[in-house]
């Protein structure tokens, strides 16, 4: 009897051990969203993601077509300071406090490599557009990372390789002192010398530097014929304005622009700009979709300007998650899950057409080499490029077999 009443008691609790388990998933999937771009607000990087990544999420959540069918969708936003211990701060109290289910853009790849552990602890989610450290898929891979838009692989490959065999075959680096400009520097290194050609040194420049007079003049004593700069937003325009009235390029050396976008063009202007060669994923004049895109994109924000790829790569990517959560059936709060059904769904986007994104977290689509107009060329204030190669995706990004991420089986 004892023994009966013992397994009537050990099957009863199991039962409703079972039942309080099934409720407690179904209560925590539901229809509610929280999407947090950390970006910069107020420094170098305010124009190619701030405000406009933000307007880039609220655009997501509008076309994605989920408000309709009843779900909520909240976008916050916060300055990251371009501090790694800000960013991973704000990250922290974001899934702790406030529940945001996703963290999207943070330019600065400090700060990314930051937030990324914090999200793979937390089994959130990081949708990385504005940093470039190709280590966010590599050695820093993790199941919870989904990086779009680009990275310092791609950028060295596109630019890197097309000045090299275009007989740019010597390099001397200015590069960023923080983990981008050392890994955009090391990316193209590594393209440079498998094309035969040298690099015959590089100088390290603190972030947000005002004067690079010092660093300009060792590029010039040194004789390459290309002067990378690795580095990224006012950085690299002020490099080039500088380098102008220096007369770097008119004494015959070239500036390799690694990292440049659609706003750093528009700023220095063409009479400064143009001849430059620059690699973009995005353009807001390729076709119909992407100026349809962004002719909304500039009425929202407040400048008016027209997006970068940063800003692209919030929208596309930000779409892709909303197409896993609703081929899940509800948002089910866990970051690794809905990670993977990003990754088994192929993507498709108007700004960024078909791809894939990787088991390792990379999107892959087409990477484009542009050269900046003259402006007897440009047919408006935004005119500011034209198309002089494209590099598929499964040749533009780290192929798999080199990897050293920890999700890919060799």
């Amino acid at each position: 009897m004892r023994i009966r009443l013992a397994a009537l008691l050990v099957g009863t609790a199991l039962t409703f051990g079972m039942t309080f388990a099934a409720m407690a998933q179904d209560k925590v999937t539901d229809k509610n969203v929280k999407i947090g771009v950390l970006t910069d607000l107020s420094s170098l990087y305010a124009d190619l993601g701030g405000e406009g990544s933000v307007v880039a999420a609220e655009m997501a959540a509008d076309d994605s077509g989920l408000k309709a069918k009843g779900w909520k969708i909240d976008v916050i936003s916060a300055d990251h300071q371009n501090k790694p211990d800000v960013g991973a701060g704000i990250a922290r109290r974001w899934i702790d406090t406030d529940k945001v289910d996703i963290i999207a853009d943070v330019p600065n790849s400090g700060v990314a490599l930051a937030v990324n552990n914090i999200v793979k602890e937390k089994n959130s989610i990081l949708l990385d557009s504005g940093a470039g450290s190709s280590e966010l898929t590599n050695t820093q891979c993790t199941p919870n990372t989904v990086h779009f838009t680009y990275d310092t692989y791609m950028l060295a490959q596109s630019t890197g390789g097309a000045m090299v065999k275009a007989g740019g075959d010597t390099w001397f680096f200015i590069t960023a002192d923080y983990a981008f400009g050392h890994a955009l520097e090391n990316d193209t290194t590594a393209v440079v010398k498998a094309n035969g050609g040298k690099v015959l040194g590089s100088v390290k420049a603190p972030l947000n530097t005002a004067d690079f007079s010092s660093y300009l003049l060792q590029a010039q004593a040194s004789k390459a014929k290309v002067i990378g700069l690795a580095n990224a937003g006012g950085d690299t325009t002020n490099s080039i304005k500088q380098a102008a009235e220096f007369g770097i390029v008119k004494g015959g050396q070239k500036l390799a622009g690694l990292l440049m976008f659609l706003s750093d063009v528009h700023s220095l202007g063409l009479n400064v700009a143009q001849g430059l060669n620059l690699s973009e994923t995005f353009y807001w004049d390729a076709n119909d979709q992407t100026r349809a895109f962004s002719k909304r994109f500039s009425e929202r924000l407040k400048t008016h300007a027209m997006p970068t790829m940063v800003h692209a790569g919030v929208y596309a990517g930000l779409l892709h998650y909303f197409k896993a959560l609703e081929a899940l059936g509800g948002n089910p709060h866990d970051g690794a899950k809905v990670v993977a059904k990003m990754k088994e769904m192929p993507t498709d986007d108007p700004l960024f057409g078909k791809g894939v994104i990787r088991i390792d977290g990379r999107a892959i689509h087409p990477a484009f080499l542009f050269e900046v107009k003259a402006p007897a060329e440009s047919k408006g204030p935004w005119d500011l490029y034209k198309l002089v190669g494209t590099t598929p995706g499964d040749q533009a990004f780290r192929p798999l077999s080199e990897s050293k991420c920890s999700l890919v089986k060799h």
